[in-house]
């Protein structure tokens, strides 16, 4: 019927079927504990509604520059100062709708068909749909349990080619919840060049300031070679409103912004005065620590039940709201595992394959849901299990 090969071979987003699943059963009356989405179930801080409340009042209702506000790229920049003591340009910033369509735009910026684009396995889902369907081509490390899912940088060396244009590195990580060590981002960040230059470092720290041990790091830390993306989205529980960037290399930007300008104009302009209270206002930052304490109660309680009903934990998540669990003895097919935990015991979870291959056989917990439903769904969990017996 005429539909391109991109848009007809494009992957769905599995945990999206499994939600869209489960909305399904609400709607028809059955009860659903949501432990499959990646989104943070606070409200947004007051301060920062207020903050758009104020800037819709004072109708700062039109576009804005097209790589977004000054006084916001300027608070970015200040944020990565402050907290990674680095010196970021705000130049170098473009506020996007949303960390995904930066990372569109990036990928856009950077591949030529056949260019490669390195990634871990398994790794956050859409990562691989965005390179294919630009046009790069996919090249998987596999990371283990046992290591704590982290890149080995010499795993890495073995798959560079000429054609390898970027590593992308996700830490902490979705769906492990696990950090890469400096140490290991160093060397990925010193990796030896290709026929057209080092490999660029694509870093997404979306999930930065959601640890409970240890500490994150920003690949700037290590290397100017380098994309960042991150966003207001699960930090600041800014879901909705749709707003992120990308701190890219100078000779990338006009590039970006020319593509943003054509596909998107500017990121909303409310959500961006959002964004400035979002890291200016001191109240909004009381409001992270509050939930980040609460993620913490709810990561330590879902790891420990998961290992009281046999999932594989090998070891233990330390960021962003995620807990991927070795499920294959219950059931070697994750897919339908997921599903028929769905169906029969009304809980949301995610199966491992959608995040590659590296996944399958693993179901991923999300804990960015109360502890009363945690405490729910390992109940329910408890009898879908007694019942497979």
């Amino acid at each position: 019927m005429g539909i391109t090969e991109r848009a007809r071979t494009i992957p769905p987003f599995i945990v999206m079927d499994v939600l869209e699943r489960a909305q399904e059963l609400e709607a028809a009356g059955r009860s659903v504990i949501h432990l499959e989405v990646g989104e943070p179930d606070f409200d947004t801080p007051q301060c920062v509604k207020e903050a758009a409340g104020r800037a819709l009042e004072e109708n700062r209702t039109h576009y804005t520059h097209s790589l977004g506000l000054l006084e916001l790229r300027k608070a970015i920049a200040e944020h990565y100062r402050r907290r990674y003591k680095v010196q970021v340009d705000p130049a170098r910033v473009m506020v996007t709708c949303g960390t995904s369509p930066a990372m569109l735009l990036m990928f856009s910026a950077m591949l030529e068909q056949g260019d490669e684009v390195i990634i871990s396995d398994p790794c956050y889902a859409c990562y691989a749909n965005f390179i294919s369907f630009v046009g790069g081509r996919v090249v998987r490390v596999p990371v283990r349990d046992d290591d704590a899912f982290q890149y080995r940088p010499e795993e890495i060396t073995k798959k560079l080619s000429p054609r390898v244009k970027a590593v992308v590195i996700n830490s902490p990580a979705n769906p492990t919840g696990q950090l890469l060590s400096p140490e290991r981002m160093q060397a990925i960040a010193e990796l030896a060049p290709g026929a057209s230059g080092p490999p660029y470092v694509v870093s997404d720290e979306i999930y930065h300031g959601l640890v409970y041990e240890g500490e994150e790091h920003s690949i700037l830390e290590f290397t100017d070679n380098a994309f960042v993306l991150n966003g207001f989205s699960k930090l600041h529980a800014m879901t909705g409103w749709r707003l992120g960037y990308v701190i890219a290399p100078p000779h990338y930007v006009r590039p970006l912004q020319k593509m943003h300008q054509n596909f998107a104009i500017c990121a909303p302009s409310l959500s961006q005065w959002a964004g400035l209270a979002a890291l200016n206002d001191p109240r909004a930052a009381q409001d992270v620590a509050r939930m980040r304490e609460r993620y913490n109660a709810r990561r330590l309680r879902l790891v420990a039940g998961l290992k009281e009903l046999g999932l594989g934990i090998k070891v233990t998540p330390t960021g962003a709201f995620y807990v991927l669990a070795k499920a294959d003895h219950i059931d070697p097919d994750d897919y339908r595992l997921a599903f028929d935990i769905l169906e029969k015991a009304g809980v949301a979870v995610t199966p491992g394959r959608d995040f590659g291959p590296g996944g399958h056989g693993y179901l991923r917990f999300s804990y960015a849901n109360n502890l009363a439903n945690i405490e729910e769904g390992l109940r329910r969990l408890a009898e879908y299990l007694a019942q497979r017996k």
